[in-house]
C-alpha cells in the first residue's frame, strides 16, 4: 500500500497502515509533499462522511489537529518572527501520532482545534477570508457586521426519546460576555459532557456560529440537547463549553476561555457561569479564572420528565 509521509523542511518520516476493517489508508504518494499540500489531504479526510471514511470520529479529530498544526508549521516557514512560531522540533511529535493513529489513545500534545469544515489551500492557491485583519489586534471590531453568515453549520442533536421517570435536559446558551466580543470572527460553543477522567459521556456538539455581536456580547440563542438522562450521568460529571474563534493571519480555530457546569447545578431556569482561562481543564484541577470582570456565559436549563 501506498505510505504516508510527514515531509517538513527536511523532516522525512515514511508511515504505513491499516484500518480496523482491514482497508488500506489513504495516503498522498511516497513523494514529498510540502506541509500545506499534506494538510489539506488530512484535512479531507478528516471531514469526509462516515460511510466513506476508515477512520472513528476520533481519529478524524486527531487527524485534523495534525494537518492545524502543519498549517502553522508552514506559516512559521514563511514568518520573519521568532515568536511563537511552530519549530521543527514541535513538528517531530506528530510523527508517532500519524505514524500510530489508528491506536492513538493520549492527549494531542498542543493546544490547537480542528477548523471546522474550513477550506485549507495547497500552495498557489487562493483563499479569500471575509475578515483579512488580526482578530487580536482589534481589525474585525467595530468595523465588522454584529450578524454575519452561518459558515460553521453546527452539530446539534435531537431531543432524546423520553423515557418514564427520567429527565432529560436542555440548555439554551444565551449569550456569552467578553471583553473584545466584537473582535471575534466565527464564534461558535462546543459542548461536551465530561466525567471526572476527562472522558466524553455523550456526543460532543457545536453550535451554529453566533447570531451577532453586541457590546460586550456574543449572543447564541441556541439549544443543546444533552445527549442522556441526567439519572444516568455518573457521579462527577460536568456540561463543558468552549467558546472557539477564527484566526485568520495564523488561519485556524482556537478555544478562547472555556465553562462548565456540574450535576448540582442542573435546575431548572436561568444560570450564569463563569470563564476560565485555556487550555480546557476537563479533570477540573488547574482552573484560572479569565477575567475579575463580571463577564459570564447565561444559561437556561429546561428539565423534561414524564
Amino acid at each position: 500500500m501506498p505510505s504516508c509521509s510527514l515531509v517538513t523542511s527536511g523532516f522525512t518520516q515514511p508511515h504505513s497502515g491499516r484500518s480496523q476493517r482491514g482497508k488500506a489508508v489513504r495516503c498522498p504518494a511516497p513523494h514529498k509533499v510540502g506541509s500545506l499540500r499534506l494538510a489539506r489531504h488530512l484535512q479531507k479526510e478528516a471531514q469526509s462522511q462516515h460511510n466513506n471514511s476508515e477512520f472513528t470520529e476520533d481519529q478524524k479529530k486527531t487527524i485534523a489537529k495534525i494537518a492545524t498544526c502543519l498549517e502553522l508549521r508552514s506559516a512559521a516557514l514563511q514568518s520573519t518572527q521568532s515568536q511563537d512560531e511552530f519549530k521543527l522540533e514541535d513538528l517531530k511529535k506528530l510523527e508517532p501520532i500519524l505514524k500510530n493513529i489508528l491506536t492513538y489513545n493520549k492527549e494531542f500534545p498542543f493546544d490547537v482545534q480542528p477548523v471546522p469544515l474550513r477550506k485549507i489551500l495547497a500552495p498557489g492557491e487562493e483563499e479569500h477570508l471575509e475578515f483579512e485583519e488580526d482578530d487580536e489586534e482589534g481589525g474585525a471590531g467595530a468595523g465588522s457586521p454584529d450578524s454575519f453568515p452561518a459558515r460553521v453549520p453546527g452539530t446539534l442533536l435531537p431531543r432524546l426519546p423520553s423515557e418514564p421517570g427520567m429527565t432529560l435536559l436542555t440548555i439554551n446558551i444565551e449569550k456569552i460576555g467578553l471583553k473584545d466580543a466584537g473582535q471575534c470572527i466565527d464564534p461558535y460553543i462546543t459542548v461536551s459532557v465530561k466525567d471526572l477522567n476527562g472522558i466524553d459521556l455523550t456526543p460532543v456538539q457545536d453550535t451554529p456560529v453566533a447570531l451577532r455581536k453586541e457590546d460586550t456580547y456574543v449572543h447564541f440563542n441556541v439549544d443543546i440537547e444533552i445527549q442522556k438522562h441526567v439519572e444516568k450521568l455518573t457521579k462527577g460529571a460536568a456540561i463543558f463549553f468552549e467558546f472557539k474563534h477564527y484566526k485568520p493571519k495564523k488561519r485556524f480555530t482556537s478555544t478562547k476561555c472555556f465553562a462548565f457546569m456540574e450535576m448540582d447545578e442542573i435546575k431548572p431556569g436561568a444560570i450564569v457561569i463563569e470563564l476560565y482561562k485555556k487550555p480546557t481543564d476537563f479533570k477540573r484541577k488547574k482552573l484560572q479564572l479569565l477575567t475579575k470582570k463580571p463577564l459570564y456565559l447565561h444559561l437556561h436549563q429546561t428539565l423534561h420528565k414524564e
